[in-house]
């Protein structure tokens, strides 16, 4: 499940079965890490069409993007190379849309199953260090408490805000649960250079996130 907020960068997606690598369905194959229970996608989601074959619409326009109310990805900037390292940037009507965009055996994570995950590495308070890429190649420094132990190797591939505008990549790796909190926002977990933790908390369905499968 590696890198990214959803609106950042990433979304995790829990497998069924066991398999080092898993393949969406674009033909994107994604290397897979076990952690405690779970099997996590060790990168982000980079899918652009939902299972059924629809095409998942890439937004590019400030205006349309603040206005959209269905699912929709962008790459980072809108500058494709960035998909490359960090995947797509999905708002979360993508995440939470009945065709799906997990492969087959996989799931969006739930808030539960982020929570699961953090406890098997000790807890918010120090699992997000376990969980970061380290160095300063991709995360800006310090990169607090980054060890990658975990294997998971998340990436802090930004966010786009509701109103279009992109931020944060290089400072946060933000990712959606399939869980909302209430009509307006969803769960997230997010790791941030400043910091050896994990942040629980919501963001705005509008934003996108790189998704990431667990």
């Amino acid at each position: 499940m590696k890198k990214g907020l959803i609106i950042f960068a990433g979304l995790v997606i829990l497998v069924k079965v066991h398999a080092q690598t898993v393949t969406d369905f674009d033909g994107n194959v994604y290397n897979t890490v076990t952690i405690g229970t779970q099997v996590w996608m060790k990168e982000n989601l980079k899918v652009t069409r939902y299972n059924n074959g629809d095409s998942i619409p890439k937004v590019i326009n400030d205006t349309i993007w603040e206005n959209q109310t269905a699912g929709a990805y962008c790459d980072f900037e809108n500058f494709a190379a960035n998909s490359v390292i960090y995947g797509k940037l999905y708002n979360w009507f993508t995440v939470n849309d009945n065709r799906g965009i997990a492969p087959s055996g996989w799931h969006i994570p739930t808030d539960e199953d982020w929570t699961l995950l953090t406890n098997a590495l000790g807890g918010e308070s120090i699992s997000g260090g376990k969980l970061k890429d380290t160095g300063t190649v991709y995360w800006i420094s310090p990169n607090m408490g980054a060890t990658n132990e975990s294997g998971f190797s998340g990436l802090p591939g930004g966010n786009r805000y509701d109103d279009g505008r992109f931020g944060g990549i290089r400072d946060d790796a933000n990712f959606w649960s399939s869980t909302a909190f209430d009509i307006n926002y969803a769960k997230i977990r997010s790791l941030t250079y400043s910091l050896p933790s994990v942040s629980n908390t919501s963001f705005l369905k509008k934003k996108r996130v790189i998704s990431t499968l667990c």
